[in-house]
């Protein structure tokens, strides 16, 4: 879509033109992401970092180009497509050095075939902060947003207030494999799926568990709400039961 391609970079909103001008005419050769973090290698070892943050998106279609729609930051045009990022949290030109620094503070990415899971697992081990704070933390595990945090520790019968320390081997493993399979699926169909047995279509959108639920649906028990950081999360007060860690007991 744009790599290999002489990139025609502009900023409809405007807030980007300066760094449109120095991309602009330049050829797109790698685009990856980290976690949340997208990563645009241009020649010139000059590198755009796209974070959407809550209310970034990315728009993008076939040419012809069509009218911006709403305050689109950064336009980039290849010879077929046209990407549009609206309202990202982070939008900036960062050269080697700071990309470097930016991929050694992200941790793991499940998706990404280079992600070393024992590197998560040794940190959430040794600490006390508890998993359901962990999780959200990209410098832990990266690309595990708000709504994968609750469908995914349900589905693992883990109450999001367990300490990190209290997660077995076994569980994190086993976590690690299904979380790694929902977001790759969330890739796939871009949505967000976490039932088991999705419609099989290739449109579809959000099948959740008991995010934002008031039932379960495998014990038929009532969801409650907790606030994280600030961010909605829910538990199945009888599927995620909080275990006391008696390793944690002095």
């Amino acid at each position: 879509m744009l790599v290999g391609s002489i990139i025609d970079v502009t900023s409809p909103q405007g807030r980007f033109a300066s760094g449109a001008a120095v991309l602009d005419g330049r050829e797109c050769y790698v685009a990856e992401a980290y976690g949340k973090h997208l990563l645009l290698h241009f020649d010139g070892e000059i590198f755009l970092h796209i974070h959407l943050g809550l209310f970034g998106r990315i728009r993008k279609h076939k040419i012809p180009a069509k009218d911006p729609r709403g305050a689109v930051r950064v336009r980039l045009v290849s010879a077929t497509h046209v990407v549009d990022i609206n309202g990202p949290t982070i939008c900036e030109i960062i050269e080697r050095e700071s990309m470097e620094k930016l991929i050694c503070r992200i941790g793991p990415d499940l998706i990404r075939d280079d992600a070393d899971p024992d590197r998560a697992y040794e940190r959430i081990s040794k600490s006390r902060v508890t998993i359901g704070k962990l999780l959200m933390d990209q410098s832990e595990i990266a690309g595990i947003g708000n709504i994968y945090r609750t469908e995914i520790l349900w589905r693992q019968s883990i109450h999001p207030d367990t300490a990190g320390r209290a997660i077995t081997r076994r569980q994190f493993e086993s976590f690690w494999t299904d979380a790694k399979e929902l977001l790759t699926i969330g890739v796939k169909r871009n949505a967000i799926i976490t039932v088991d047995d999705p419609p099989a279509r290739s449109r579809v959108g959000e099948r959740l568990n008991i995010f934002n639920k008031a039932e379960c649906p495998t014990c038929a028990g009532p969801i409650a709400r907790l606030k994280i950081n600030g961010r909605r999360a829910f538990v199945c007060v009888n599927c995620q039961p909080l275990v006391p860690n008696k390793k944690l007991r002095v």
